[in-house]
């Protein structure tokens, strides 16, 4: 491999047809210099390393070239290379960053007014122009609106509001798209074939996921990964390495252990991701990643394009997608979204993690977010037409989905037999303390359907547990709310709530126990007076009274 200037300023585009993606500029700015319309002042926004700079280069190329104005600039002229190592002094590069100030514009005014050296135009490339201060653009407003004859203005910037619209409205205006994964590899196999480095195909797709749409950033990594491995093959573990994130077989791990709704094994993975050498901040970061990805596959039912790696994860990632219900993966990224705030706010990361693993293998532990993803299924379910006792979105539902095709060149895999996985084996039995923690989510999601009953069942508790039954006990006095619940109607919506908070279909017996399992019990028992000024508050209604017997009367 060639040594010198970096990967990027070595393999930046030089000409039109080099790019990748953006389109839309380039076949704009090919038409102005085949008819020699080009403006005088252009505006590039978009994000880092999408080739703003570059783009500009080429067009100063176009106009500069000695068979110019041309939309192929030869490459080998002196105007040419010039501008490729920024040398030429027709293409001056500023970095309204660190000149900023109105004396810098001055100086610049001045120098504006000087004809080309040795091509046909001068093109000033200023870079993050929204560091300019207003001041500074009063002092340049009229320089960029009537500039000397053949003088052109690209401003650069990421940050298109902050840049003046007296400043905007005086240039033509190119977004550029963030380019896609696809495309970002794309450059970096032109980059790896030019260069003879041995990049493992996983290894590439890795690069270019974590780019994050920059081309940049991407060939930045690959000269790091070049150092790191000092000549040999750059595999993923190595990509890992260098970038920091977290490895792909623990988050499947982690999620393969909150499948199987094992708290206990849920923690051995969390110590394992903490002590891999991660920043458990990070970690959290790539699991809610993971969790992003799940819930796509999920959706498209099968991995799209930009989250293929090797065809081993994928059909891994597919599989995981398949056994966890929506319902799932939606509650795992709201606990990392509550944990890294938590973290931002000073809370240890590692414990944040704990908890988020924790709680997504055992709802129960976490009655409040078990109400917020009951009410989530019980959304899901409407939408389809379907009721409060509709079976829950889970495995079940995805059983027939189409694999993800094989990858170019990959002969499918064999059909394999259908075993069990440990999503779809049978919960654990349902213990006391869990009936008991989940008991108030139950009367939440009841209450969306049904105020009366969710008040008659805030006075119930769970005092036993059966194989196939859970007996409530309503306190001595509570006789009316016990006959309420034991309506057929309203004891099967009760354990639809139940079983979907729980995951456990159980019969309900109502009775009624002095104490209800606890010394305060008495205090929930309403009277008959109580309980009719709840339900006219809680329905806006008035009582009606018998006439007088007394009226009437002589």
């Amino acid at each position: 491999m060639s040594t010198g200037p970096s990967l990027y300023r070595r393999h930046r585009p030089r000409t039109f047809a080099e790019v990748v993606g953006q389109e839309h500029v380039v076949r704009t700015l090919q038409n102005a210099v085949e008819r020699e319309k080009v403006h005088h002042a252009y505006l590039f926004v978009g994000s880092r390393g999408t080739g703003k700079t570059s783009m500009a280069k080429i067009l100063a190329a176009c106009l500069n070239c000695v068979n110019g104005p041309t939309i192929t600039p030869c490459g080998v002229c002196e105007s040419c290379v010039a501008i490729a190592n920024a040398t030429s002094l027709d293409v001056i590069e500023m970095d309204a960053a660190s000149n900023n100030s109105v004396d810098d514009i001055r100086d610049l005014r001045e120098k504006v007014a000087y004809a080309p050296i040795s091509g046909r135009h001068k093109v000033y490339i200023l870079d993050e122009a929204h560091m300019l201060s207003p001041q500074a653009w009063n002092a340049f407003l009229k320089t960029l609106e009537e500039p000397p004859p053949r003088t052109i203005f690209v401003l650069a910037t990421t940050e298109a509001q902050k840049v003046l619209p007296t400043v905007v409205d005086r240039c033509h205006r190119f977004d550029f798209v963030r380019p896609s994964i696809e495309q970002v590899a794309t450059v970096l196999e032109r980059v790896v074939e030019a260069e003879k480095i041995d990049l493992d195909r996983g290894a590439l797709a890795l690069i270019a996921r974590h780019a994050t749409g920059s081309f940049r950033d991407a060939l930045g990594t690959l000269e790091q990964l070049i150092t790191y491995t000092g000549g040999r093959a750059i595999e993923p573990a190595d990509v890992l390495a260098v970038l920091g994130v977290t490895d792909s077989e623990l988050l499947f791990q982690a999620l393969d252990a909150v499948l199987a709704r094992d708290p206990a094994q849920v923690l051995r993975t969390a110590a394992k991701l903490a002590d891999s050498g991660r920043d458990p901040g990070q970690v959290l970061r790539d699991l809610e990643a993971h969790g992003r990805e799940l819930l796509a596959v999920q959706v498209l039912e099968e991995v799209p394009l930009e989250l293929r790696v090797t065809p081993e994860r994928d059909r891994r990632l597919l599989e995981q997608a398949r056994a966890l219900s929506r319902t799932d993966a939606v509650r795992l990224l709201d606990l990392v979204s509550q944990a890294l705030d938590a973290t931002a706010n000073g809370a240890q990361a590692r414990i944040q993690l704990e908890l988020v693993l924790v709680k997504a293998a055992a709802p129960e532990m976490d009655p409040s977010a078990a109400a917020l993803a009951a009410r989530v299924e019980r959304l899901e379910g409407a939408r389809a037409g379907g009721s409060l006792a509709r079976e829950a979105t889970g495995p079940a539902a995805s059983q027939q989905q189409v694999p993800a095709p094989p990858w170019p060149g990959e002969v499918p895999a064999p059909p394999r037999s259908e075993t069990p996985s440990a999503a779809s084996s049978a919960p654990p039995p349902l213990e006391l303390q869990a009936a008991v923690s989940s008991w108030p989510a139950v009367v939440d999601l009841v209450r969306a359907d049904n105020a009366m009953l969710a008040g008659a069942l805030e006075a119930a508790r769970p005092v036993e547990v059966g194989e196939r039954e859970l007996t409530l006990a309503f306190p001595g006095g509570a006789s009316f709310l016990k006959r309420k619940a034991e309506q057929d109607d309203y004891r099967r919506v009760a354990a639809d709530a139940l079983r979907v908070v729980t995951g456990h279909r159980l019969a309900l017996k109502y009775e009624l126990r002095e104490g209800n399992g606890g010394e305060d019990a008495g205090a929930d028992v309403l009277s008959g007076e109580e309980l009719v000024r709840r339900f006219m508050e809680e329905f806006d209604a008035e009582e009606i009274l018998d006439d007088d017997p007394k009226e009437g009367s002589g």
